[in-house]
């Protein structure tokens, strides 16, 4: 099975093919601001590389967010249009999730998160053990010196990764104290070759109904609510 795999849901651009679980090729790159310019030519640019056609796809992951609304979109639309033009599944997988898995190795609770600005993040909460790997509590998007409250009263070590690790470095520490562990810079961007890994054993989703999973209502639909109470 060969795999293309992308992710534009945060800082990073990342593409990745895979086939039958090797990886043949990576791109990652940081720089938000154009992924709608450089993701097709880094496609493009890791096919050839790889010696890849677009006949030889099976399968596309994407990232399904949460994170930047614009970013998510991109690659979603992106892999959507791939997959009806080539007529092979999509596959849908978290962001968080992708992030999560850089933590494989760890014993005990593994916390992605974005930051969402307002004192906010993405985030969820994965354990890890020699024998497992599960999601114990869903996305949410809380103010994050209330998640760290609550990861606290676990009274577990919580191995935190995120892109945004430096913006929140000195709060996790203070709350959680030894309780927290922070890896290296590497460990704190999702891979796309590990969305591949993901994807490759899930089943597809269905091409007209897999959308974006910000997590929290956009602006825009928020507005729109709050407009129609008011019209009540």
């Amino acid at each position: 099975m060969t795999i293309l795999a992308m992710d534009t849901s945060n800082q990073l651009l990342g593409v990745a093919i895979v086939k039958d679980g090797v990886t043949l090729g990576e791109h990652v790159m940081h720089g938000h601001r154009d992924h709608s310019v450089r993701l097709l030519p880094a496609i493009e640019q890791l096919m050839k590389e790889t010696k890849t056609a677009p006949e030889d796809l099976d399968r596309i992951v994407v990232g399904q967010g949460p994170g930047s609304y614009t970013g998510v979109r991109i690659s979603m639309a992106t892999a959507k249009t791939m997959a009806w033009a080539l007529n092979i599944d999509v596959i849908g997988v978290s962001s968080l999730e992708a992030l999560a898995y850089q933590g494989q190795l760890f014993s005990g609770y593994v916390c992605p998160f974005f930051d969402a600005r307002r004192g906010q993040v993405y985030t969820a909460l994965y354990a890890s053990s020699p024998v497992k790997f599960e999601q114990v509590e869903g996305a949410v998007n809380p103010l994050f010196t209330e998640w760290l409250e609550q990861l606290r009263d676990k009274e577990e070590k919580v191995l935190f990764l995120s892109p945004d690790i430096e913006t929140y470095r000195d709060i996790i520490t203070e709350t959680l104290g030894d309780q927290a562990v922070i890896p290296e810079n590497s460990m704190h961007y999702a891979r796309p070759s590990v969305l591949a890994q993901i994807g490759a054993v899930r089943q597809a989703d269905n091409l007209h109904q897999i959308v974006p999973d910000y997590v929290r209502l956009t602006e825009a639909e928020s507005n729109w609510l709050k407009q129609q109470e008011r019209q009540k």
